[in-house]
């Protein structure tokens, strides 16, 4: 589980910071949610998670567009079913394609682009994002990878000032792999917020 956990929540950082220094607005709008309900006197806790609603619906929509792990778990059918119309045998191995769900137009407005305001107040319903699988077979890491990356993803935002290396969007195409890396490598500017420098000094 902690070799699994790892690389994904690597992967998943490094696409949200991505994202965010694509769309700065979004980056500004996060920093103002994590100084209104933390303040400036103290770091993100892992209790702050549930308050902060637009750090989440970053990492949502991050994991909709950049699934860590794009094809789920394969799993086998343990007896004949119909589906749809469709006679399964029973033996079949199922390959569910996260990814492509996720980016499918029919079930999602403007699939391709990064809008973490989708999640707002509960819009999109369950079975439409699936990053970790769903019911009894989903994930048992889910939890543990949401509270992670939302504590590693809010500390980078509340401790640092970021910006492109260029004036150039950064590239988001995907590289290879079970894990779904950058093609290239996120590279970004930071510099210490006051508030870091004072928690620190």
């Amino acid at each position: 589980m902690l070799l699994g956990g790892t690389n994904t929540v690597v992967i998943t950082l490094e696409w949200s910071m991505s994202h965010l220094l694509n769309n700065l607005n979004t980056m500004q709008k996060s920093k103002s949610e994590l100084d209104f309900h933390i303040g400036h006197g103290r770091l993100l806790d892992e209790t702050d998670l549930p308050r902060l609603r637009y750090l989440q619906n970053i990492i949502s929509e991050t994991l909709r567009l950049n699934p860590a792990v794009p094809l789920l778990v394969p799993h086998v059918s343990s007896d004949r079913c119909n589906l749809l119309g469709y006679n399964i045998p029973k033996g079949t191995m199922l390959l569910v394609n996260a990814w492509a769900i996720h980016r499918d137009p029919k079930v999602w407005d403007e699939a391709t682009c990064f809008k973490p305001e989708r999640f707002e107040n509960g819009r999109a319903e369950g079975y439409k994002m699936m990053p970790f699988g769903l019911g009894r077979r989903a994930c048992p890491g889910m939890d543990l990878g949401q509270r992670v990356v939302g504590l590693a993803l809010g500390s980078l935002i509340q401790c640092f000032e970021w910006k492109r290396v260029s004036s150039k969007k950064i590239d988001m195409a995907e590289g290879k792999g079970l894990n779904l890396p950058k093609a290239k490598p996120l590279e970004a500017f930071c510099k210490a917020r006051n508030t870091a420098k004072e928690l620190l000094s």
